[in-house]
């Protein structure tokens, strides 16, 4: 007889000290799990998107078709400050934006991962990953890369990797110089276990900054994998970049790369 994998959503707040203010966070429990230590963990930043990108279904699809290992998704709501809890951690961007995004690390690390090892009974988890959309998206990377010991997987879904700490009209700034993420990739050590998953839409947006023909967010993802090629990471092995041609910066099309995603950081295979 085949097992019932059902997806058991649940849903709690947590007051967090280090953001002043009650998260609201998503479970998607993987209800057929034995030993809580065979599953993984995905946190995930905007996690009030994640019914509309019908992350549930998908899953549901996934495990009846076994198709992926068992994986407890934690979806993270956003709250009113989303631009300054979201962000690079050690530094913000131009406009000042992000500067609570080393509260919000704290809030992970603190507050949250303990909440989930305490309420599911797990010591630790086969494995740790970190994914989210737009300006979540740079967040869970920021995270992963600088946390490298606590995480071996990232979903970057339509990234904000212009975050930039210069203004880009200004006439000193420079690609090279002033986009956040990639100076620190470039800055960073090589940590052999950690993979990439990179998603972009081709009518994410119209920004063309340098006039190459490219959008930006295209331009910005692929300079960011040139840089972790350049650290000794290699692509497929250890970093997947889907274009969806068609794809938007929106919720739907996020949900479209959601199972490609889980297949690609979870596949039975």
């Amino acid at each position: 007889m085949q097992q019932n994998k059902a997806v058991l959503k649940e849903t709690a707040k947590i007051d967090s000290e280090n953001l002043d203010r009650s998260v609201s966070v998503d479970f998607y429990l993987p209800t057929w799990v034995t030993d809580p230590r065979e599953m993984s963990l995905l946190l995930i930043n905007d996690g009030q998107d994640l019914e509309k990108a019908g992350l549930k279904d998908t899953l549901d699809h996934l495990y009846d078709n076994d198709l992926i290992e068992a994986v407890l998704c934690v979806g993270i709501h956003a709250g009113t400050q989303r631009k300054m809890e979201y962000g690079t951690a050690a530094e913000p961007d131009y406009k000042g934006r992000g500067v609570k995004a080393g509260n919000y690390t704290r809030f992970i690390f603190d507050e949250l991962l303990p909440y989930i090892r305490e309420k599911y009974k797990v010591p630790d988890f086969k494995e740790k990953a970190f994914a989210g959309f737009s300006l979540g998206a740079l967040s869970a990377l920021d995270i992963v890369w600088n946390h490298p010991k606590e995480f071996s997987k990232v979903g970057v879904f339509s990234g904000s990797l212009w975050w930039r700490d210069k203004d880009q009209h200004d006439p000193t700034y420079s690609d090279d110089k002033n986009r956040i993420m990639h100076q620190q990739i470039r800055s960073g050590a090589f940590y052999p276990w950690l993979k990439f998953f990179f998603e972009c839409g081709g009518a994410d947006e119209g920004e063309d900054r340098n006039n190459n023909g490219i959008i930006d967010s295209i331009d910005d993802t692929l300079d960011l994998i040139a840089a972790l090629k350049a650290k000794g990471y290699q692509e497929p092995r250890d970093i997947n970049y889907l274009l969806l041609e068609d794809g938007k910066h929106d919720v739907t099309t996020w949900g479209l790369a959601l199972p490609v995603f889980l297949s690609w950081a979870w596949n039975r295979d």
